[in-house]
């Protein structure tokens, strides 16, 4: 099986080009920067930098709604190659293909990039702790499925 999920930012906008010949297709370049889960000796958040690529509708997807510092999530799988550049040296490459990508926040979370954005209304849930869990009153006992 070969099966990739990630979750990260775009390091730049896609580069996005389309294919010659009768039947046009799109095809879309990023670089995703994955954070990783361990920190450095120097405690510093590090990440991985994969290489994605992304055909037809997908591609388009990517040109239309994709920039520097989206964060989305992409199902895909990994692909290899090599070729030979032009010192004769041969390159080896690995890249992940987007099967799936969507948006991991939404666009009123992401940087400000001085457009005018709509403003999300607030959301009715309790804040969320930084271990991902919502906190839940102290008041609630009684209202619970369970115990």
């Amino acid at each position: 099986m070969n099966k990739v999920i990630l979750m990260g930012r775009l390091t730049r906008d896609p580069e996005v080009r389309y294919s010659q010949g009768a039947e046009q297709m799109a095809i879309a370049r990023y670089t995703l920067a994955v954070d990783r889960r361990v920190r450095s000796d120097s405690n510093e958040q590090s990440a991985d930098f994969i290489r994605c690529i992304a055909f037809r509708q997908k591609a388009e997807f990517a040109e239309k709604y994709l920039q520097k510092g989206t964060k989305i999530v992409i199902v895909g799988h990994i692909q290899t190659g090599s070729y030979t550049n032009r010192d004769g040296q041969k390159v080896y490459t690995t890249d992940v293909v987007i099967d799936e990508q969507e948006f991991a926040e939404s666009r009123s979370h992401s940087q400000d990039r001085g457009e005018d954005q709509q403003q999300e209304p607030a959301c009715p849930y309790p804040p969320v702790d930084g271990d991902g869990f919502m906190n839940v009153p102290d008041d609630m006992d009684g209202e619970l499925p369970f115990n």
